[in-house]
């Protein structure tokens, strides 16, 4: 057989090469000794005719590559290819350096398999209507041939006891694992017989024959599903079909649920059948799917989901509410309340009712809101409703007014990322608790982020889930009895994770004499990386001495006191159980010298010399040495008296002035004391007064003859007599100042013996100023004093106030 076949391949190749001779376009015939098509994995030959001299030589696949072929004769050359496992592309070329050029012959191979038989061929009878159905038809194709294959569906029908001839049809020709056919058949078709037919290039092979009762395989179409109409508990769902069936499935979930079956759907003939679904949930969005079967055969296809809701009720349970005290606010509580789940809510929540009891407010708030802040009283009681639009829930009660008792003993945190456990001993009282409350939040964001969970009396855990890693929490387990008692435990330094803090605190500082005192912020909750321990504060002073202070993590102030005068800086770090972080902002502060203490000491130095100098000028001789003093620090030069006219004609008689005799003539002899004369002093009048009365003479008349030829001249200028001590004369030790007036003033001397006189006066006048020495602290104004002339006035002891010149003047 195979020389047969070699034979006819060379008497070909002959016939090929011959024409290609007498038409000239090819240099070469090429063939393969198993065809153009052959089986993967298998080795034949490729042949190569020329008719040409030149140099042969034969390629494979693209680009072409040269193969080492073998000499068949003097015209033919062969290649031997083995396991071929692909498509493959073989030329031959004649290479001539003379014309003519003739163009290489080239064969393409296809490698593939042989088909294999259908395989699990099944049927389905699809009941379109009384009279007709579709009968689908599917198998497995088997093993991918890379080749194009054929396939035909055979069948042949039986109707009563009338065989039909079998019948073809046509598979689709999609290169899938699977191939299915279908094709119609009457009511009046009892029965089928079918098989498959495959084929390619290479093979053709037939399946087995199946045989089918059309009724075995019978299937209804898929059923038709209306919007149902729906109560709180129950659902009415509208089904129809085109052909009656005996049995009808319908399933009913949540989007949580699985899928669950009514129990009530039964056998129904009729084309519209209406199913109730009951024992549904309030508020609840259902999802429906049906299907359908006849007597005998085969369950329909899913139909469509429909979706719907049922109505609401009022919601069942009360709320899980708890509360917070704000330490920053007494007077407010915050009541806080979860959200409430769709099984218990019934419908969708309106808004929430806070009532406080013993005030009657109530307050309205929104659905999105979860907690609320009321005004606190004591003993009061606070109620949270929900509401929906068919009713409000149980009441959740929160009373403010709670007595002590035991509390929870031997709290432990247990740590196992990313949970945290916290467990208790029971408190050993003889009441059984009624509940168990475990609250937790981040530190120092209670308000904002308080949770909680509730627990029964027997429990002695709780697993608190939700803690972010590098976060520190606290909280509290609280013990709830049934006579309205309660108390709590704390717990601090919760985490999963830690790290050491990523920076130190911002630092201010506040200098204050030789103290400083040092504010910082709480580390920003990004920066913590777990439960601060402690913070850390660096002191350096100018020398470069540095010293540390640890300060607990609940502080956010520091003072330094009894710091000397110096620059110093100053620096923080805050510190986990992990570590101690990166040092902060550097501030740099300076202590200065005590230099308000200073002012203050010589303003009180100043003061009591002042007030010494005021108590000293009390004494008249102090005033009237004082007021020496100032007189020799003025400028301008005071006129002395005794150079004036008047007392020029006064020193002529002899520096003396007799009294008149009526004033001898009196009381008083020469053995009386001198006469003293009262000077007061007043205020400076203006010349369009009238003059005052002339004192001194209504006690003594005109004693000298100037006065008398010159009564309307003033032998002297107005002048104030300023009172002070006089060393300039020894007939008198004091000086007394009397007013202007227009009054001739003479000298008063006494009569008798003037060292005696004179020896007398000034011993009194020493012992007047000793006394007023001793009065240290007067009783009266010093510039209010009167003056008093004592001892004898004469002109050399007197001193003119130069101001009343400038003012005369």
């Amino acid at each position: 057989m195979a020389t047969m076949s070699q034979t006819w391949s060379i008497l070909t190749v002959v016939t090929v090469l011959a024409v290609q001779l007498c038409i000239g376009e090819k240099s070469c015939v090429i063939w393969s000794s198993n065809g153009p098509v052959v089986q993967r994995g298998s080795s034949f030959n490729v042949y190569c005719t020329f008719n040409c001299e030149c140099k042969r030589s034969m390629y494979s696949d693209h680009p072409p590559t040269p193969q080492k072929h073998i000499q068949f004769n003097s015209t033919t050359i062969h290649f031997n290819v083995v396991n071929i496992t692909k498509n493959r592309t073989f030329s031959c070329e004649c290479k001539c350096s003379h014309p003519p050029i003739l163009d290489p012959c080239g064969l393409d191979i296809s490698a593939g398999y042989p088909p294999d038989r259908a395989k699990n061929l099944s049927c389905i009878y699809k009941v379109l209507n009384n009279e007709s159905g579709v009968v689908v038809c599917t198998w497995n194709r088997g093993r991918k041939t890379y080749l194009r294959n054929t396939a035909v569906l055979w069948v042949r029908t039986v109707s009563g006891s009338h065989i039909g001839t079998p019948q073809s049809y046509n598979v689709s020709s999609k290169e899938t694992d699977s191939a299915s056919a279908n094709f119609t058949v009457s009511s009046s078709v009892q029965s089928i017989s079918v098989w498959v037919q495959t084929s390619n290039l290479l093979d053709t092979v037939v399946s087995d024959t199946i045989n089918y009762t059309l009724s075995d395989i019978a299937m209804p179409l898929t059923p038709v599903l209306w919007l149902p109409e729906c109560s709180s508990r129950e659902c009415v769902i509208k089904v129809e079909q085109p052909v009656g069936t005996q049995h009808l499935e319908i399933q009913y979930r949540t989007e949580q649920q699985m899928w669950t079956t009514n129990p009530d759907s039964g056998v129904k003939m009729s084309l519209v059948q209406v199913q109730p679904v009951s024992s549904l949930e309030p508020y609840r969005l259902y999802h429906f799917r049906a299907r359908s079967k006849f007597s005998t055969g085969l369950w329909s296809q899913w139909s469509t989901n429909i979706s719907s809701w049922t109505q609401e009720e009022a919601p069942a349970k009360e709320l899980d509410v708890w509360f917070a005290k704000s330490d920053s606010d007494s007077k407010s509580l915050t009541v806080y309340w979860k959200d409430i789940d769709i099984s218990i809510a019934r419908g969708k929540i309106i808004d929430y009712i806070v009532r406080v009891t013993n005030s009657g407010l109530n307050y309205n708030i929104s659905a999105q809101a979860r907690n609320y802040s009321v005004p606190f009283y004591d003993n009061c009681e606070v109620t949270v409703y929900a509401r929906n639009s068919k009713g409000l829930s149980p009441p959740a009660r929160i009373t403010t007014c709670f007595t002590k008792a035991k509390p929870p003993q031997d709290v432990r945190v247990t740590k196992h990322n990313p949970n945290v456990t916290i467990s208790w001993s029971k408190p050993e009282t003889t009441p059984l608790p009624a509940a168990y409350v475990v609250e937790w939040y981040p530190d120092g964001h209670k308000l904002e982020e308080l949770r909680w969970v509730r627990l029964g009396g027997n429990d002695n855990h709780a697993v608190i889930t939700g803690v972010q890693p590098f976060k520190c929490y606290e909280g509290a387990v609280y013990v709830l009895y049934h006579d309205n008692s309660m108390t709590r435990t704390s717990f601090t330094g919760v985490y999963t994770m830690e790290s050491i803090p990523t920076a130190g605190p911002s630092v201010e500082e506040k200098v204050e004499g030789d103290a400083v005192k040092v504010n910082w912020t709480e580390l920003p909750r990004g920066q913590r990386r777990g439960c601060i321990t402690k913070y850390t504060i660096y002191l350096e002073n100018s020398s470069g001495h540095q010293q540390s202070y640890s300060v607990q993590a609940s502080e956010r102030t520091h003072t330094f006191k009894g710091l000397s005068p110096a620059v110093y800086s100053l620096c923080m770090t805050a510190s986990t159980a992990q570590g101690e972080s990166p040092k902060g902002q550097k501030i740099k502060f300076v202590i200065q010298q005590h230099t308000q203490l200073l002012l203050i000491l010589v303003c009180a130095v100043l003061f009591l010399i002042v007030v010494v100098l005021l108590c000293l000028c009390q004494s008249s001789a102090v005033k009237q040495r004082f007021w020496v003093f100032f007189q020799c620090l003025m400028l301008d030069v005071v006129p002395d008296p005794a150079n004036s006219k008047w007392a020029k004609e006064c020193t002529q008689e002899k520096g003396r002035m007799n009294l008149p005799p009526q004033l001898r003539n009196s009381s008083v002899t020469e053995e009386d004391e001198p006469i003293l004369v009262d000077v007061e002093e007043l205020p400076q009048q203006s010349s369009d007064i009238s003059a005052p009365t002339n004192v001194s003479s209504q006690l003594l008349p005109q004693t000298s003859q100037s006065s008398e030829t010159e009564p309307a001249t003033l032998l002297y200028p107005l002048t104030t007599y300023i009172k002070s001590f006089s060393h300039d004369s020894d007939s008198s030790n004091h000086t007394q100042t009397s007013l202007d007036t227009n009054t001739t003033v003479g000298y008063i001397s006494s009569h008798g013996n003037m060292e005696e006189d004179n020896q007398e006066e000034v011993e009194e006048a020493a012992e007047e100023e000793f006394a007023e020495v001793l009065g240290f602290f007067p009783s009266h104004n010093v510039f209010m004093e009167p003056l008093v002339l004592g001892g004898k006035l004469t002109l050399d002891a007197v001193k003119i106030d130069c101001s009343n010149f400038f003012q005369n003047s």
